[in-house]
């Protein structure tokens, strides 16, 4: 199985920092892309960035603000969230598209979600 762990979220006022990371572990062979995805309440689940082979994508939403980066050694992927807004208040979800040891093809794995509250 695959698993990924995600952690970093919390409250934070308009205006500030937090950082999240994911890790992901288990019988994965091979990892091609990593991201970040956030759903609030009431709306779909949107990307907000993703990082791999081709480089990177965000969101317009969320560009000049937040940064995504990975480590490829750890299959950890993280999102620096600066200058954070009541808009952005969702549960953020990791998903990593990678290959299963054993496997002939790659699939999306998610998260369980941390959520991220900016309010003052």
């Amino acid at each position: 199985q695959v698993q990924l762990v995600e952690s970093g979220g919390g409250l934070v006022q308009p205006g500030g920092s937090l950082s999240l990371s994911c890790a992901a572990s288990g019988d994965i062979a091979q990892i091609t892309a990593m991201g970040w995805y956030r759903q609030a309440p009431g709306e779909q689940r949107e990307l907000v960035a993703d990082i791999g082979s081709d480089g990177t994508n965000y969101a317009d939403s969320v560009k000049g603000r937040f940064t995504i980066s990975k480590n490829n050694a750890k299959n950890t992927v993280d999102l620096q969230m600066n200058s954070l807004k009541p808009e952005d208040t969702a549960v953020y979800y990791c998903r990593v598209l990678g290959r299963r040891i054993g496997a002939l093809y790659f699939s999306h794995y998610w998260g369980q979600g941390t959520q991220v509250t900016v309010s003052s």
